[in-house]
């Protein structure tokens, strides 16, 4: 995968998540919430936000729980244009966009921008876990 997201200050809550043996899963991962404390990576606009993974983890080990932080200061790709402030969503596979008000419904928001950009795609510092 690509466009893992690198912690700049350490998270303070880390969660356990049931995930599929079988998937290998980079750490630095935008995780989404598919099912009861089950997580998948992200792949689409406005999925749940589960997490972003602080480990490795390999796939077909016979294990299926991988833990994901809820908070913390990452940087990770942005598209669009980003107002300092703003709220953050997922928008695709380890992407994140500005929210609009209806992201605010979908439980898809994990995060404001500590930074400003205009343009495409760009890495941007991120605090999760700050949404008021």
């Amino acid at each position: 995968m690509a466009n893992e997201w690198v912690n700049i200050e350490l998270p303070k809550i880390i969660v356990n998540r049931v995930c599929a043996e079988a998937t290998a899963i980079p750490l630095g991962t935008v995780m989404q919430l598919t099912g009861t404390n089950t997580v998948e990576a992200s792949s689409a606009d406005n999925d749940v936000f589960g997490g972003i993974t602080v480990e490795e983890f390999t796939g077909g080990e016979g294990l299926t729980h991988v833990a994901c932080a809820m908070d913390g200061v990452w940087d990770g790709v942005t598209n669009g244009n980003v107002t300092l402030g703003a709220l953050c969503n997922i928008q695709a596979a380890n992407t994140s966009a500005p929210a609009a008000a209806a992201d605010l419904l979908t439980g898809s928001t994990f995060g404001k921008y500590e930074e400003a950009q205009t343009g495409g795609a760009a890495v941007t510092r991120t605090r999760v876990g700050a949404c008021n």
